[in-house]
């Protein structure tokens, strides 16, 4: 098993900007497909980005695409959410999430994923 910890949540004022950090623990984190997701108050958690189990292939929700930018760091078993422009629309919890998936795709269901984060608070003023 693999537990997972985020870090770097807080307020900022829109066109800011937050790096968000998801630390493993347990396993390595490299051999996990790895995503964000984000969930606001009264709505359902929904997809923010995704990174391959080998780093090779990055999506993101068309909401971040441009602004939002995920990383692997293998030697400090972590994968970082940098988010610049932020916006008041992204106010949300923020949680990663990983699992072992027998190919390189990513994965963007949160029915997919099998381990999560406690999650980190991100809250963009106007």
């Amino acid at each position: 098993q693999v537990q997972l910890v985020e870090s770097g949540g807080g307020l900022v004022q829109a066109g800011g900007s937050l790096r968000l950090s998801c630390a493993a623990s347990g396993r390595p984190l490299s051999i996990y497909a790895v995503g964000w997701f984000r969930q606001a108050p009264g709505k359902e958690r929904e997809f923010v980005a995704a990174i391959s189990w080998r780093g090779r292939s990055t999506l993101y929700a068309d909401s971040v695409k441009g602004r939002f930018t995920m990383s692997r760091n293998d030697p400090k078993n972590t994968v970082n959410l940098q988010m610049n422009n932020l916006k008041p629309e992204d106010t949300a919890v923020y949680y990663c999430a990983a699992t072992w998936v027998a190919d390189s795709r990513v994965v963007v269901t949160t029915s997919e994923y099998n381990y999560w984060g406690q999650g980190t608070q991100v809250t963009v003023s106007s």
